[in-house]
C-alpha cells in the first residue's frame, strides 16, 4: 500500500520573500489591514500600537528584523533539504484559498485538485496592484517571473482520494482545471517556488480548505478528522508510493501570538488531538485561520514523530504585527 512517510509545515507569508531592505516597510501595509486582537475582536492598528509592549520598538529595529529573517531563511533551506531527501512519489498540500481559485459564486469547505497539471502564473492577482510597488514586487515572488509554468499533479492519487473521502462521509469538491487564464493560489504556489527543487518538481495533490471565509469554514475538529481520513485514503491507494503531506500557511498573523503558536507546535509534537480539535474559533480569523491547515496535517501524520521544528516570531512593527513564522518536519 502507499504510505505517508513525511509531514511538513511551513509559513508562506510574503514576509519570507522580502529583502533585508524592504523588511522595515511592512509598517506601511500593516497600517491598512483590518486587524483583530488575540481573542479575535476587531481592532485598529492604532489601538494595537497603543497597547503594545514598549520593548516592541527595539525588537523591530532593522538589525533585529534581519536577524529573525535569517533564522527563517535557514529554516526554509532545511525544509527544502528535508523534502529533497525524502524520495517522495507525491506531495499532498493542505492550503487555504483567498479568492484565487474559489470565489463567492461557489466556495467549497474542502476541494481536491486532480487535473494532470496545475499552472503557476500571476495573471489573476491584479487585486494587489493598489498596494505599494515594493510590496507588489515582493509578492510576485510567489509566481513564475517570465512565463506561466505547468507543474505535475498526481491525478490518479487525487481522484482516488476523492472517491475514498466520499465513502468516508466527506463530501469534497473536485477540480479538474483552473479558470481560463488563472494560475494556482498562493498556498500551493509558495511550495512550488520556494520549497521544492524547481528543476525536479514533485507531483502534487493540492487540497484546499476554506479557512478564511464564513459561513462554511470547516471547524478544527472537522479539519483534524479530515486529515485522518486523508491518511487512510493514501494508505488505500494501490502500490507502494511514498507520499508526503505539507501544511502551507500560518501560524498567527497579522498580530503575532507567540503563546498560541507555541501551543500549536507543542500539540503537534505531543499528538494532542483533543487540544487541536478544540481550538477557539475566535483565534482562527483571517491569516491565523491558516492554522487549520496544520490541524489537518496533524491528523494526517499522527503516526509520525516530530523530527525538528523552528519558530520565529516575525514581529515587524512596533504594534506587534507580523507573522508567527513556523517550520516543522515529521518522520
Amino acid at each position: 500500500m502507499a504510505r505517508i512517510v513525511l509531514g511538513l509545515g511551513t509559513s508562506h507569508t510574503p514576509m519570507l520573500l522580502a529583502s533585508d531592505e524592504t523588511l522595515p516597510r511592512f509598517v506601511e501595509t500593516d497600517q491598512m489591514i483590518k486587524h483583530r486582537d488575540k481573542e479575535g475582536r476587531p481592532v485598529t492598528y492604532g489601538e494595537l500600537l497603543e497597547k503594545a509592549d514598549a520593548r516592541m520598538a527595539d525588537m523591530v529595529a532593522p538589525a533585529q528584523l534581519v536577524e529573525r529573517q535569517n533564522q527563517a531563511r535557514a529554516a526554509t533551506r532545511r525544509l527544502r533539504a528535508t523534502l529533497a531527501g525524502a524520495r517522495l512519489d507525491a506531495l499532498v498540500v493542505f492550503g487555504d484559498d483567498q479568492n484565487e481559485s474559489y470565489l463567492e459564486d461557489c466556495r467549497p469547505a474542502f476541494a481536491i485538485y486532480c487535473g494532470e497539471t496545475i499552472r503557476n502564473g500571476a495573471t489573476q492577482h491584479a487585486a494587489y496592484a493598489h498596494l505599494p510597488d515594493w510590496y507588489v514586487r515582493n509578492r510576485a515572488a510567489f509566481f513564475e517571473t517570465h512565463a506561466p509554468r505547468d507543474y505535475p499533479v498526481h491525478a490518479a492519487l487525487g481522484r482516488h482520494m476523492i472517491e475514498h473521502l466520499m465513502d468516508s462521509d466527506f463530501d469534497v469538491a473536485s477540480s479538474l482545471r483552473l479558470r481560463e487564464g488563472d494560475g494556482e493560489g498562493h498556498a500551493i504556489a509558495y511550495v512550488h517556488r520556494h520549497v521544492m527543487d524547481p528543476q525536479h518538481p514533485l507531483a502534487v495533490v493540492p487540497i484546499f480548505l476554506n479557512t478564511y471565509f464564513p459561513p462554511n469554514q470547516p471547524r478544527p475538529r472537522r479539519c483534524h478528522q479530515f486529515g485522518t481520513a486523508v491518511r487512510k485514503a493514501v494508505e488505500s491507494f494501490p502500490g507502494d508510493a511514498r507520499v508526503g503531506v505539507l501544511a502551507s500557511g500560518g501560524l498567527s498573523h497579522f498580530l503575532v501570538d507567540e503563546d498560541f503558536d507555541r501551543a500549536i507546535l507543542k500539540a503537534l509534537a505531543d499528538k494532542d488531538a483533543e487540544f487541536l480539535q478544540s481550538l477557539p474559533r475566535g483565534k482562527l480569523n483571517a491569516g491565523s485561520s491558516e492554522i487549520l491547515n496544520w490541524v489537518a496535517l496533524a491528523g494526517a501524520v499522527a503516526h509520525l514523530d516530530l523530527d525538528w521544528v523552528e519558530y520565529v516570531p516575525g514581529y515587524r512593527t512596533p504594534a506587534g504585527t507580523g507573522t508567527g513564522m513556523s517550520f516543522a518536519a515529521l518522520t
